[in-house]
């Protein structure tokens, strides 16, 4: 288990750990805002495209086989990420990144569910939700850590190169320890199948990353409308497949199961108020209060003390509340944000940060007692027939939340901070965007009150 949740920390945390690193990229690299957006966008990309095609492709050949070749990729073109000389090779491989963390991190959840059973499942399937958790709240002082320490010079590439030790290792372990499975009969690999929901995802995550940045262009509103036709042939085109006894590349009898769908669009939800919110309390801090992304990080430690405490505990409290543990947490998370409208109201940019600290460290109390639980309520049900469409179908809902959450907030955050700003507008900007995550929190323990109340697999 360890092993594996090595792949779900290194391409969480490359998810984040670059926003901190952009400043140095930007003046190192002579890089234009244009080219320091793709190089964020890019990653986030071939991630939410390129999971469900990912997660098939372990059904196929081997997940533990996938694991590893996905593996040494996303050592290798980090390596290459942190040594690139020029913007444009620096693109590159993050795309080719962003490709591999794709084919990595669906294997994990299929590799749980098909290795543990019972109490072992889902207590690897909540470490999975913590550790995703984890990357995310501590990228940012991760980030920071290695940028000012500037070991043997490396400044904002150490972000990049510390993936080397760390993916090596871990590729070495997984051929020895983790068991190799597939998915059971002869399934054939569904070709245009794969590139139906490639483009789909495609038309649907590109104007969600780079729309707003753009000025929702029209080739943005073109492409989310395409996204509707293009999932719907590709449905159908699974259902023919699963009627004739084919392989379809998503079996789509999981939506049957409440427990999945009910529990896919809860984290959905979570996901689109999570990154969405890093990335505005990082502006604020950053650009408004002008700390250095050190001290930034400090200051979202806060949260992550918070966010260890509960997802250390989350299981325990799932065992006897159920799916019910992730509203308790929307109710922290809820009191958390009043605490900071109010801190960010009365201190701006100028007042003691001190005073956000109560409010953070609430934040991520809630946060971890929602996020293990979540991805548990989502898998518990599913067999190991299904164990690769489900999690690549899970993986991909996550990267598509981060994508819509960062394309709402940007909008709230953007329109507030208005064309000319200066540091004070980013108090008000940021205070609309805490506006906002309390409404998705709202939203998500509505969708919560429609999980069953106590799924399979459900552990005490």
């Amino acid at each position: 288990m360890p092993i594996v949740l090595v792949g779900v920390f290194l391409s969480g945390l490359d998810f984040f750990i670059v926003n901190v690193a952009i400043p140095a990229i930007q003046a190192d690299l002579h890089a234009s805002e244009a080219q320091i957006q793709l190089i964020v966008a890019t990653y986030a990309l071939m991630c939410g495209v390129g999971m469900i095609t990912g997660g098939r492709l372990g059904d196929l050949f081997g997940r533990r086989r996938l694991f590893v070749i996905a593996m040494v990729s996303f050592t290798l073109t980090s390596t290459a990420c942190g040594l690139a000389l020029n913007t444009g090779s620096l693109l590159a491989f993050r795309m080719a990144q962003g490709a591999a963390a794709a084919l990595m991190a669906p294997q994990v959840l299929a590799i749980f569910s098909t290795v543990y059973t019972g109490a072992a499942r889902a207590r690897a399937i909540n470490w999975y939700g913590a550790i995703s958790g984890f990357a995310a709240v501590f990228g940012q002082l991760i980030g920071g850590l290695l940028i000012k320490l500037d070991a043997f010079g490396l400044g904002w590439r150490a972000c990049f190169l510390i993936n080397l030790p760390i993916g090596l290792v871990a590729a070495v372990l997984a051929l020895k320890y983790v068991p190799e499975s597939k998915a059971p009969g002869r399934p054939k690999l569904d070709l245009i199948g794969m590139a139906l929901v490639t483009t789909a995802l495609i038309a649907l995550c590109l104007p969600l990353i780079e729309g707003r940045q753009q000025g929702w262009p029209d080739w943005a509103w073109t492409l989310l409308i395409a996204s509707v036709p293009l999932f719907a042939v590709f449905a159908l085109r699974q259902n023919k497949l699963r009627a004739s006894g084919g392989s379809p590349s998503v079996d789509l009898t999981l939506f049957k199961e409440r427990a999945f769908t009910a529990g896919l669009v809860a984290q959905l939800t979570f996901f689109a108020s999570m990154a969405s919110y890093f990335l505005v309390l990082a502006l604020y801090l950053q650009k408004g209060r002008l700390l250095d992304p050190l001290d930034s990080g400090v200051v979202f430690a806060a949260l992550g003390v918070g966010y260890i405490i509960t997802s250390m505990t989350a299981r325990k409290v799932a065992a006897k509340l159920g799916p019910q543990t992730i509203a308790v947490g929307c109710v922290i998370r809820l009191v958390a944000l009043v605490l900071q409208i109010w801190a960010v109201s009365n201190i701006g940019v100028t007042g003691s940060v001190g005073w956000l600290v109560p409010g953070l460290f609430l934040d991520g109390a809630g946060m971890g007692l929602a996020i293990a639980p979540l991805a548990s309520t989502v898998l518990t049900r599913v067999s190991p027939h299904n164990a690769g469409s489900a999690s690549s179908v899970l993986t991909t809902g996550l990267q598509v939340g981060n994508g819509l959450g960062v394309a709402l907030i940007g909008l709230v955050f953007y329109n507030v901070l208005g064309s000319n700003p200066g540091t004070g507008d980013y108090s008000d900007a940021f205070r609309a965007c805490l506006y906002y995550v309390l409404a998705i929190t709202v939203l998500l323990g509505l969708v919560v009150q429609a999980l069953p109340k106590n799924p399979a697999g459900a552990t005490k």
